[in-house]
């Protein structure tokens, strides 16, 4: 199993769509998003503290779904049973905001992508490269879903991703449990695409690379 050490210098936090629609309060809100938020804060401000780029990523369509694409077949029909007009993130709705629980920073960036991916249709791979940033942190919601594509297409432009285990929410899929989707989950993302680690063990990799012993 791959074990990375942290520069600090050379890494950035991506909060994965921790937004009102999938943290809480709507049907299709992660069971654990509130707690998925609180470890996003606990880690964010570890993050600021040593350096480290803090991004937050909001799914937005425009209100026509001009940019929707392919996902217009796959997802409406689905969103529309949980009365989601739009697919549940049209630009301008309360279901897209933020959650007033995550703690932003004036100097974070926020990114608002169109795709489960956060490369996808965005400058993120532009915004990292001009930092010189060749590690990712990635939590946030939904585990099997936007986290999960984002770390694919970040592992795929040769980033190294640290995947936090519970620092990322989902829900229930078919028959199987939210436990069952994001151990499925975690089972591929360490064979295959990075580390996948718990919040403490994050921050203490990034506390030890701070250290003056570093």
């Amino acid at each position: 199993m791959i074990d990375w050490d942290v520069n600090p210098k050379t890494t950035a936090l991506i909060n994965i769509d921790l937004q009102n629609l999938f943290v809480e309060g709507y049907s299709i809100s992660s069971p654990n998003g509130p707690f998925v938020v609180d470890q996003a804060n606990r880690l964010g401000e570890a993050c600021r503290k040593a350096g480290i780029m803090v991004i937050h990523t909001a799914q937005e369509n425009r209100p026509n779904n001009a940019n929707r694409g392919i996902a217009s077949d796959v997802v409406l029909s689905y969103m529309a049973s949980h009365q989601m007009p739009h697919g549940g993130v049209a630009s301008g709705s309360h279901a897209v905001a933020l959650s007033p629980r995550l703690k932003v920073d004036p100097k974070d960036t926020i990114l608002v992508k169109p795709r489960y991916g956060a490369f996808t249709g965005t400058d993120l791979d532009l915004i990292l490269r001009a930092r010189g940033i060749d590690t990712v942190i990635i939590g946030g919601i939904a585990t099997n879903i936007c986290c999960d594509t984002t770390a694919r297409e970040a592992c795929m432009r040769d980033y190294k991703v640290f995947f936090l285990s519970d620092g990322t929410g989902n829900r229930g899929l078919g028959e199987l449990t939210a436990e069952q989707v994001k151990a499925a989950v975690l089972a591929s993302m360490e064979f295959a695409f990075g580390q996948v680690i718990t919040v403490d063990g994050m921050i203490k990799k990034i506390e030890k690379a701070g250290s003056p012993s570093a």
